[in-house]
């Protein structure tokens, strides 16, 4: 699975029925309103890096209030409880 995090500044009196658009497109797995320099957080998940296209440009920037978008491809993913195993001390609480 390829995993990658989607940063869209969109128009700013739009972002809920922005967000709620991709939320429904084919390869977005996740949806955030955010606060800092970016309006909308999109995670895609594809199976393969051909499919990134199809889904970004193809399907996520052509959505209306999309003004434009910065991707980042995950090289790995670690899950909370990932994490928790990968610090463990072995001491049971």
């Amino acid at each position: 699975m390829i995993t990658a995090i989607v940063l869209i500044h969109a128009d700013t009196d739009r972002i809920p029925e922005v967000a709620e658009s991709l939320a429904d497109l084919d390869g977005v797995s996740e949806v955030f309103s955010v606060t800092g320099e970016f309006d909308i957080v999109a995670i895609v998940r594809v199976h393969e890096h051909e499919e990134l296209a199809q889904v970004i440009p193809g399907r996520v920037n052509k959505v209306d209030g999309v003004q434009s978008t910065e991707t980042h491809i995950a090289f790995r993913t670690y899950s909370k409880h990932d994490l928790e195993a990968a610090f463990s001390l072995g001491i049971d609480s």
